[in-house]
């Protein structure tokens, strides 16, 4: 069982930057891959983001690269996204996904069993 919440969402102008979190519980944590996803209002969720157990492993979407950093630090059960030189098609609603079994990466969200309940980013001038 791993509960996730997400936070570090809010209003920011074009350019700026904002760093997400996501909170997990679960002694399990530090042996899932974790992912970020988006969505925007009208349209389909979407990869952002991901990394294996160690964070070793990243992976990112073609739209956020160069731009966008996914981290974790597991003795505190956090996962980070670190958003810079934001654009307003950034804006929508970010998720915090987690593996069930595996360690590895993934940017499939059907391979993703927890989900947080999202923080709404917001980029306008």
């Amino acid at each position: 069982q791993v509960q996730l919440v997400e936070s570090g969402g809010g209003l920011v102008q074009p350019g700026g930057s904002l760093r997400l979190s996501c909170a997990a519980s679960g002694r399990t944590f530090s042996t899932n891959g974790m992912g970020w996803f988006r969505q925007a209002p009208g349209k389909e969720r979407e990869f952002v983001a991901t990394i294996n157990w160690n964070g070793g492993s990243r992976f990112y979407a073609d739209s956020v690269k160069g731009r966008f950093t996914i981290s974790r630090d597991n003795a505190r059960n956090t996962l980070y996204l670190q958003m810079n030189s934001l654009t307003p098609e950034d804006t929508g609603i970010y998720y915090c996904a987690a593996r069930q079994y595996t360690s590895v990466w993934s940017m499939s969200e059907d391979e993703y069993d927890y989900w947080g309940q999202g923080t709404q980013v917001t980029v306008s001038s």
